[in-house]
């Protein structure tokens, strides 16, 4: 397994992490997954056996059930790892249990804490942008966290480019605990996040945390075969004709060429491959429901894309034009680059 660092700071996070949401199954999530406690169990010690140190999980995922069953599968190996949480939506029946208000914020990282069995979490995040409630008082509460040692390091989860410097630029103001990361969607069928986000992440020193890179199963080419991909969300909630698209079933083509051309690897792994490449991505978080499908996806840690594979996959996924961005490759690119490849990392596997 490969380590790095979290954006600028001194935290070392393997390049594969694991995610908790399919744990529990309940208030709405069992179409993501259902998995119990002696699963979660086993899921969890495949991953410390593979070299996984990060362990994302959110309050709202199954009412809070996530946070136990992840605490639990950990137990006593939970000073091994690193435990990133989220607060944001509701988690109760009051005015003031959701957002991102110092009252929340605090009431949410203590209940975590409780959940997950722990005296500190490693990466606290918020979920979601709040603009309702001023950017300053945000601030102070993760500084407030951090200081009083609940929290160690600082993240944010679907944030605007704005909103996310803007963040940044208040807590270098006031001498605030900083973002060290940022967990965004990104993948070969989603590449909006490389017109700011992940240039900002090179920029400011904020890694990237990936959700959703296999995006939600659709480029393991599972829903190209006809029984395959029942009971998951994109079915299930009724997404899939949506994302079903001309241009999608090409990129599926593309991944499936590359792995048809490399012995023992998985479309799923090409997917998850290219991902892991891109310039201040710091962790790919994984999620299965089964041993099979994390087995599979920790196996892309062991072998690396070439540069030609990955433009390959790049011209096949990529997106039309969209202003600002275009003229600021298109007319000035030469003063304003692309941000570069990661380099590959030697695993010894050809």
């Amino acid at each position: 397994m490969e380590y790095r660092s979290l954006g600028r700071s001194g935290l070392r996070v393997s390049a594969f992490s694991f995610g908790a949401m399919t744990f529990g199954g309940t208030g709405g999530f069992a179409a993501v997954g259902d998995t119990k406690a002696a699963g979660a169990k086993r899921l969890v010690d495949m991953c410390l056996d593979a070299g996984v140190n990060l362990f994302d999980t959110a309050d709202v995922y199954s009412q809070g059930k996530s946070e136990e069953l992840l605490g639990k599968a950990l137990g006593t190996r939970r000073p091994r790892v690193h435990i990133a949480t989220k607060f944001m939506a509701r988690t109760g029946p009051g005015v003031n249990d959701e957002g991102a208000s110092r009252h929340h914020i605090i009431d949410a990282c203590n209940a975590s804490l409780r959940r997950l069995g722990t005296d500190y979490i490693d990466l606290y995040q918020i979920h979601n942008q709040d603009l309702s409630v001023p950017p300053e008082e945000v601030s102070r509460a993760f500084d407030d966290l951090v200081r009083a040692g609940k929290v160690r390091y600082i993240g944010s989860s679907n944030h605007s480019g704005w909103t996310k410097m803007r963040a940044l630029a208040i807590s270098d103001r006031l001498g605030h605990a900083r973002y060290i990361s940022q967990q965004i969607q990104y993948s070969l069928l989603r590449r909006e996040a490389e017109d700011e986000l992940l240039p900002l992440g090179v920029n400011e020193g904020v890694g990237a945390l990936i959700w959703g890179p296999l995006a939600s199963g659709y480029l393991s080419g599972k829903f190209r075969r006809k029984n395959d991909g029942a009971h998951t969300r994109l079915r299930d909630g009724g997404r899939l004709p949506a994302v079903d698209t001309e241009r999608a079933r090409a990129i599926v083509q593309a991944v499936e060429k590359v792995a048809k051309g490399r012995k023992g690897v998985s479309a799923a792994q090409v997917a998850l491959n290219w991902v892991v490449r891109k310039a201040s991505v710091s962790s790919i978080i994984l999620g299965a429901r089964n041993a099979a499908q994390l087995v599979d996806n920790l196996a892309a840690s062991a072998w690396s894309l070439s540069d030609s594979e990955i433009a390959e996959l790049d011209q096949a996924s990529a997106l039309p034009p969209r202003y600002p961005y275009d003229m600021h490759h298109n007319f000035m690119g030469h003063r304003n680059m692309r941000a570069p490849l990661l380099p590959p990392v030697d695993t010894g596997i050809s």
